[in-house]
């Protein structure tokens, strides 16, 4: 048995009440063992059969669960450094995609890349981004857009998931947009995703979720559906890329198919949020892709106001969000989203479970979940949030181990 003690604030984040109910306990204590918490509560009452365990030290600081990114793109090859000088120009995300730049780019270096060369990236990449506080993530592919590259970067995220401590979960995108070889050929390339990529994504277990970027620029809703169905035969549950730079529907799709969650949704109708808050569909806003691409934040506190649980997440990816800080984005949830500290923080943890499958182990400190939780050197969630520091001192526990 392993024990925290010395909490001033451990913030549970449980699954109940609303979006903003954290649950706090004071001067609290956890217990662990294999990985797996066995007991919550004040340090006043831990039971006697923990005594003389493993003791870690919380210093008087606050924690929190581990933080789940409930959306990355996290392999890739190549950056795409000039598209950010672009934008600061004027140019639009649509204008930059037309020119033959945005996801086709990567998709090129993504195309060169070797399995090897692309699990040594991401790999480094994720030992930083949990060392910032992430400890389950989702993983999307997308950036192949061919049988054959889209099978190896779910290999990448297979690979991690083996080798990581981290919780790693994959979501097929193969549905990102159209590749360059079908660009006069749009309904052969959607035969190739829904009869060749997703049985043998299906088959192999490579992915959770059948993730498709509906947009003007990528797929009508129509076509999302007939994809989106296909997927659900294989056993992946739907996600979808919603209503981001233009309000097509993505949101109503979402609760149609039973996606279990829609993100982005910046330019999501009312009736978007009521289909969503009904039919228990998550949103996940992504502000640091607003914030790169200079599009309008989505106003999140509308959705919670309507029933829609809001997750938040980075949406880490080399073109409209080349940033995997997590807590950056939960700012900016709360300056520009408008959710307050509290929101922001079960967003990033509870609801970011939520919106991957994964709320019975991840996203709240609880008796059966996995000890995943952060040691942060703040007084109090408002205070972590209003003081935002890069790399602010914390120290991060995934499966019980610092």
């Amino acid at each position: 048995m392993q024990l925290l003690t010395n909490i001033s604030t451990l913030y549970t984040c449980k699954d109940e009440g609303s979006q903003g109910d954290l649950h706090p306990i004071e001067n609290a204590a956890i217990a662990w063992q294999d990985g797996v918490i066995q007991w919550v509560g004040p340090e006043s009452g831990l039971p006697g059969e923990f005594a003389g365990t493993e003791v870690f030290n919380a210093g008087g600081r606050m924690v929190v669960p581990g933080l789940v990114d409930c959306h990355t793109h996290l392999a890739f090859g190549g950056w795409r450094p000039d598209e950010f000088e672009m934008r600061v120009q004027g140019r639009s995300y649509l204008d930059i995609a037309k020119s033959g730049g945005g996801i086709l780019s990567t998709v090129k270096a993504t195309r060169q890349a070797s399995e090897n060369e692309l699990y040594k990236k991401a790999s480094d990449l994720l030992d930083k981004i949990t060392g910032s506080g992430t400890t389950t993530i989702e993983c999307k592919s997308g950036y192949g857009l061919s049988l054959k590259d889209e099978i190896k970067t779910l290999r990448v995220y297979r690979r991690l998931a083996d080798a990581k401590p981290v919780n790693v979960v994959s979501t097929f995108l193969g549905a990102h947009t159209i590749p360059p070889e079908f660009k006069s050929k749009r309904e052969e390339y959607i035969h190739l995703i829904m009869d060749d990529m997703i049985p043998r994504v299906g088959e192999e277990k490579l992915a959770a979720f059948c993730d498709i970027f509906v947009e003007e620029s990528a797929f009508t809703a129509d076509e999302a559906r007939r994809i989106l169905e296909r997927g659900k035969q294989y056993g992946l549950r739907p996600k979808i890329h919603a209503d981001q730079l233009t309000s097509c529907g993505g949101a109503e799709l979402a609760a149609e198919v039973g996606a279990i969650s829609a993100d982005h949704l910046e330019r999501i109708s009312d009736e978007g949020i009521r289909a969503m808050a009904e039919a228990g569909v998550i949103g996940v806003t992504l502000p640091l892709a607003s914030l790169y691409t200079q599009e309008p934040f989505l106003d999140c506190r509308k959705l919670v106001d309507a029933g829609v649980g809001v997750a938040v997440a980075t949406d880490f990816n080399p073109g409209s969000a080349p940033s995997y800080d997590l807590t950056l984005a939960m700012m900016l949830a709360c300056n520009l989203g408008r959710l307050t500290p509290a929101q922001a923080l079960k967003g990033a943890t509870l609801y970011g479970a939520k919106a991957i499958g994964l709320d019975d182990r991840a996203g709240s400190i609880e008796p059966g979940k996995s000890a995943d939780f952060l040691v942060v050197d703040a007084p109090s969630i408002n205070f972590w949030m209003y003081h935002y520091v890069p790399d602010r001192e914390i120290e991060v526990f995934v499966g019980g181990r610092m």
